[in-house]
């Protein structure tokens, strides 16, 4: 026995071969998922930063070069290291992560904190999701391009190529995101680790002919460049965040493979081999100010830049691969909370719940990263404007995250204060040099966050009032049921079960209310069957069904509630399936039950509920929303669906 009390388990129970193998595995799959994004950001940083076409350029200068990499460096350990991994990521809604978490754990804390600072606060984690929806269309543009450019570097005359290969790469990567990410998982890992290797071993080739590079890595640098020549890096600065460009990334995907394997991953090879390759290419700037045309490729022999090329595109589309994912789980998110219509979704994989396909999203996003692609042609103009939904996403993190941690934790309020004021301040510092690029590209971001939130928002107004309109046409669900029981509404009892799908228990069925009072008709069994999405990833199975007789125990009529997190697909026949007949009235003939679903159409009103142009979006909007029977799993040949028309 522990001294605690417990049950200690024998030494080779905790480290068992399989007990290691499957860590391992964690940390193997982790880095081919949540690494990508971040661990291409070396292709083109430190060139974006030299830029001799950027609007502000940083002088190749043996000081600027020192100050630039020491940025890079420090910038990478405060923002990733910290901010995420020491930090944020211990901020988790039952295991999952990323800025959707925090919206829920701020929810769940609002009734102890003030609700309007609560509400403000969901608001901006909102806009920052929305702002992961820029993030999402701009990698992959961004990277893969990056990578293709190789080509300019080994094969000169293949410039002109660059553009139609990236579009060809990416059309097919959107075409087989339906196949999902499971068939291939199982490569990415591997491929990552092999271009982390090879990233850090050109780093330390560079460092080797240049080893006084090591200087950089003294904060000294990073401060007397930015307070010493402050005009220059702060310029510099709205390049240098690409350095962290997917760290979001590590939060997001905390669910699918843990906080250890995500950190172990980081420190012992993602966080060295990108430290390796700035250093390296800030060595090779130094030896010849002309290697700024493209300092990761130069530091390549000559013989490796072939095969560099193409493990750099294959990084790149797992890169894309990772951001496009994390679009389709932020959409999902945000539909289960009410901020999106219902959408399509595909589970691509039986093991990983993460692994979605969205159609939708998916298209969408196609049509938005060719666009840029043909719009911008260079992964250097494209620069200018990933900055901006990198640094909004971060600086809302980390508010976001401090809040919770004095809510949820109490944690003092002299701690939060000087962590806050210290993270905020280089978040910040990091906007407002973006800022800067607002006319180059950075208005990009801003316009589709903007856009994505005016969505969202518009569609979450227009839900409440839809739902105060749908409560107004259905009526009290008890005192329909008491009608019923007392006669004083008739309707003949037909055989078979109905099953009616409402929003709770507190109004009656549309369906319900005309199927009897325009056919005067009702089933034996009825069960009005109410879907709540929780504020969690999944929902135990023990907490799943919640069963109420109404009011009368042998009256045929009950309801239902079935609780899903916002991470499942709800599956009506299979959760009725779990029913006790003991305790339904009666036995449900679930075989051949009927599914009554109940359609609103949605028209303009005259009453002032939304701005004009709003209700058009939010009606519009509507559209897109996924096939109801579809998405809960109900048999086509037995579901009815019965309309009824609500103005907003």
């Amino acid at each position: 026995m522990a001294r605690d009390g417990s049950t200690a388990r024998p030494p080779e129970a905790r480290h068992s071969p399989a007990h290691d193998t499957a860590r391992l595995g964690l940390v193997v799959g982790a880095l081919g998922v949540v690494f990508g994004d971040i661990g291409t950001s070396p292709i083109y940083t430190l060139q974006t930063v030299f830029d001799p076409d950027d609007p502000h350029p940083v002088p190749v200068t043996t000081q600027n070069v020192y100050g630039v990499v020491s940025l890079v460096f420090w910038s990478v350990v405060i923002i990733v290291l910290v901010t995420y991994v020491l930090l944020a990521m211990r901020a988790d809604n039952d295991g999952e992560g990323g800025i959707m978490a925090l919206i829920t754990l701020l929810r769940r804390s609002g009734s102890r904190r003030g609700r309007r600072t609560t509400a403000v606060l969901a608001a901006l984690g909102i806009f920052g999701a929305s702002l992961f929806f820029g993030d999402s269309m701009i990698t992959p543009a961004i990277s893969v391009l990056s990578a293709v450019e190789g080509l300019k570097v080994v094969e000169p005359s293949l410039g002109d190529a660059v553009v139609p290969i990236t579009a060809a790469i990416i059309v097919v990567l959107f075409l087989v995101q339906r196949r999902g990410t499971a068939a291939v998982g199982r490569v990415f890992g591997p491929v990552m680790i092999v271009w982390f290797t090879a990233i850090g071993a050109c780093g330390l080739s560079g460092i080797a002919d240049h080893p006084r590079i090591l200087r950089a890595l003294s904060p000294s640098y990073a401060l007397g460049f930015l307070f010493g020549h402050f005009g220059t890096a702060f310029f510099a600065l709205a390049a240098v965040v690409l350095a962290v460009t997917g760290a979001e990334a590590l939060y997001a995907d905390m669910g699918h493979f843990g906080r250890r394997p995500i950190t172990r991953g980081w420190l012992f090879l993602v966080f060295p081999a990108c430290v390796l390759s700035y250093l390296g290419q800030g060595a090779l700037i130094l030896d010849d100010p002309a290697h700024i045309s493209s300092p990761f490729f130069l530091l390549v022999p000559g013989w490796g830049r072939w095969p560099m090329v193409v493990l750099a595109t294959a990084a790149t589309v797992i890169a894309s691969q990772a951001v496009i994912t994390g679009a389709y789980s932020v959409a999902s998110q945000a539909a289960q909370l009410g901020y999106l219509p219902r959408l399509r979704i595909a589970y691509t994989s039986e093991s990983t719940m993460g692994q979605i396909y969205v159609p939708w999203i998916n298209w969408l996003l196609m049509v938005s990263v060719l666009t840029l692609v043909f719009a911008f042609r260079s992964s250097a103009a494209l620069a200018f404007a990933f900055g901006m939904a990198v640094t909004g996403t971060i600086t809302i993190t980390t508010l976001l995250f401090f809040h919770v941690a004095r809510a949820r934790w109490d944690t003092p309020k002299w701690l939060v204060a000087v962590g806050a004021t210290v993270l905020l301040f280089v978040d910040l510092l990091f906007v407002a040099a973006n800022a800067t690029k607002l006319l180059h590209g950075a208005w990009l971001p801003l316009l589709i966050g903007l856009s994505a939130f005016t969505v969202m928002t518009t569609w979450q107004r227009g839900r409440e009032i839809v739902t105060t309109g749908r409560a107004r046409h259905e009526g009290p669900l008890r005192e329909f049921v008491d009608g019923l029981h007392t006669g004083q509404v008739r309707a003949q009892k037909v055989p078979g079960t109905a099953v009616f799908l409402n929003r709770g228990k507190q109004t009656a069925p549309l369906a319900m209310r005309a199927n009897v009072e325009h056919n005067h008709v009702r089933h034996d069994q009825v069960v009005i069957l109410s879907i709540e999405t929780e504020t969690v990833p999944r929902v135990p199975a023990d907490r799943r069904i919640l069963l109420d007789d109404l009011g009368y125990a042998e009256d045929g009529i009950i309801h239902v509630t079935a609780r899903f997190g916002y991470m499942e697909t709800p599956d009506v026949p299979g959760t009725l399936a779990l029913l006790d007949p003991a305790r339904t009235e009666g036995r449900l003939e679930l075989d051949q039950a009927s599914y009554f679903l109940s359609k609103i159409e949605l028209r303009r009103g005259k009453e002032p509920t939304m701005a004009p142009w709003r209700k058009r979006l939010f009606i519009a909007t509507s559209y897109i929303t996924a096939d109801a029977a579809e998405y809960f799993g109900l048999p086509r040949d037995r579901t009815i669906i019965m309309g009824s028309q609500i103005e907003v």
